[in-house]
């Protein structure tokens, strides 16, 4: 049904989105203005879609200074958090199963390498296509193509698994078959038709096989 699985990993694996937006939204809220959700979810999964500064009219040293505290905060938060419920578990299902297991993300490998390691889990992948890698990030395909390309597969034969309207965009556009996973922040955005949808991993292998096997 499918030989390997590429994943995105902000949101996905690790919810460092919901952190962030919930930084932003306090210090929106010290600032006195309100964030809006569908104003930022324009941004996330790519780069350069929204700004959150762009509503305030700061000198440069005021929005530095306000930017690292937000980022202090966002780091805190994201710190604090845990994998996604069944993620780990759908790890070592697919690994015990001989499924391959690729990463397909806007996010750069500084990044990723920080975070996979904390958590135990960048042993899983085979391999990984991140930011400065390709021309463009998500929406686009390239990554999704990327990833393909290191794991020497076409696209029918893997499915992508995403929590964004920007990444399922682009793996739909790379051929793949997608499974949304969306989390707090992403879950009232409107996918594509063509995505599978589900609310956790918790269900492994089987619940994944059970949506292409209709």
């Amino acid at each position: 049904m499918f030989e390997a699985m590429i994943f995105d990993f902000d949101g996905l694996i690790l919810d460092t989105e919901t952190p962030e937006f919930e930084a932003y939204e306090a210090f929106y809220q010290r600032q006195g203005r309100i964030l809006q959700l569908s104003e930022w979810q324009r941004g996330i999964g790519t780069w350069g879609a929204f700004d959150p500064w762009a509503a305030f009219n700061f000198s440069e040293a005021e929005r530095d200074g306000f930017h690292a505290q937000v980022r202090e905060d966002v780091l805190k938060r994201i710190g604090e958090a845990t994998l996604r419920e069944g993620v780990k578990e759908l790890f070592e299902e697919a690994k015990a199963e001989g499924i391959r297991i690729a990463m397909a993300t806007s996010s750069d490998w500084e990044w990723i390498d920080e975070w996979t390691g904390k958590h135990g889990i960048q042993q899983y992948f085979e391999v990984f296509a991140t930011r400065y890698e390709v021309p463009q990030v998500k929406p686009a395909p390239d990554l999704y193509l990327l990833a393909l390309s290191k794991l020497g597969l076409h696209a029918d034969q893997a499915i992508a698994i995403e929590d964004s309207f920007n990444g399922s965009t682009a793996a739909l556009g790379a051929g793949l078959r997608c499974v949304v996973v969306p989390n707090r922040v992403t879950s009232t955005q409107k996918f594509s038709a063509d995505c599978k949808r589900l609310e956790s991993l918790k269900g492994g292998l089987k619940d994944l096989r059970a949506l292409f096997a209709k």
